[in-house]
């Protein structure tokens, strides 16, 4: 997704965790085999890690994928769950991790360092997907699953404002300053890619006294439940959205980038097991920014594991089965 915050206590994590060769992680133990993929195991007697980031949806895609290795014949040791963007990219770049599915908006402006988003989303894979061929990592074709950022607002408010798109904030800024308040993260409030760069972009001019800082997690409840903040900073995909009835505004402009999920593999890897682009294809196919609110909802609202919301869901569409 998204760039977490913390990218350089990440960084440097990753830096002594790949400096020392990490190899920690658990085993999947899992008793399942093919359903609809992976007949024939075509994996049998490969040893792969899979790795993923650390909130809910990447590590739910990190099992999934996981889970996929595991039926088609692999053994797999589960090393999901790192903390922040950086450190499960360069497991993958250093060949200590073999996949994980990752953001073509954080690969393009994080990994790659542009500035500017590629508006198309099939174009900015395509971009991404050629330039990090040269670290080692390649691309398998993208999801539908755009995991980007978004102002949400309370259905409750909006039956007042009957706000659609940012635009609409925009205007409601400029004919009411003080209705306009805004609770964010604060590195949404300082990145070019965020608050400041939205503003620019809208031709917004909120004053800082309408502006709030707070942890993610609390953005949800503060907009659902309290006039705080009229909109709040959100991520599309995130269960919440739906659970706690808010709507989320159109980004007319398209000034957020695409942050699509598609599998990042270890170059090396997929060569050695070109099986793994045809094994993943249906699976990427399927994933949705409604599926993965669906799924991430299970984890952050419901509390179950991610694990097991991944395994229930391949076990439901069929792609693996027990036993």
């Amino acid at each position: 997704m998204r760039v977490r915050t913390g990218l350089a206590s990440a960084a440097a994590l990753a830096l002594l965790l790949t400096g020392c060769g990490l190899k920690s992680g658990s085993p999947l133990v899992d008793d399942v085999g093919p359903g609809s993929l992976g007949k024939g195991q075509p994996l049998k007697g490969a040893s792969l890690t899979v790795t993923s980031k650390n909130f809910s949806e990447n590590i739910i895609l990190g099992q999934i994928i996981g889970l996929l290795f595991k039926a088609a014949g692999a053994e797999v040791l589960d090393r999901t769950n790192l903390p922040g963007s950086i450190s499960a990219r360069e497991a993958v770049v250093k060949g200590e991790a073999d996949a994980l599915y990752d953001y073509t908006g954080t690969a393009w402006i994080t990994y790659l360092g542009h500035a500017e988003p590629v508006v198309d989303p099939q174009k900015q894979y395509e971009v991404v997907r050629d330039e990090d061929k040269g670290n080692g990592v390649t691309w398998l074709p993208p999801s539908t699953l755009d995991n980007t950022y978004a102002l949400a607002i309370s259905k409750k408010n909006n039956a007042k404002y009957h706000l659609k798109t940012l635009s609409d904030v925009a205007a409601l800024a400029k004919k009411d300053p003080k209705a306009v308040t805004v609770c964010v993260e604060n590195e949404f409030a300082s990145r070019d890619d965020g608050l400041p760069g939205m503003q620019k972009k809208y031709g917004m001019s909120l004053p800082a006294s309408n502006i709030q800082k707070m942890d993610a997690g609390i953005i949800y409840t503060q907009v659902s439940k309290s006039d705080s903040c009229l909109l709040g900073e959100v991520y599309t995909t995130d269960g919440r959205i739906k659970a706690m009835n808010l709507d989320v505004m159109e980004d007319d402009k398209q000034f957020f980038p695409n942050y699509n999920a598609a599998p990042a593999i270890h170059t090396a890897t997929l060569d050695k097991y070109p099986e793994i682009a045809e094994l993943l294809a249906p699976v990427t196919e399927k994933l949705t920014t409604q599926l993965a609110q669906e799924l991430n909802s299970k984890v952050d609202v419901d509390g179950e594991d991610p694990h097991e919301v991944a395994k229930d869901w391949l076990l439901k569409e069929g792609f693996i089965k027990e036993g």
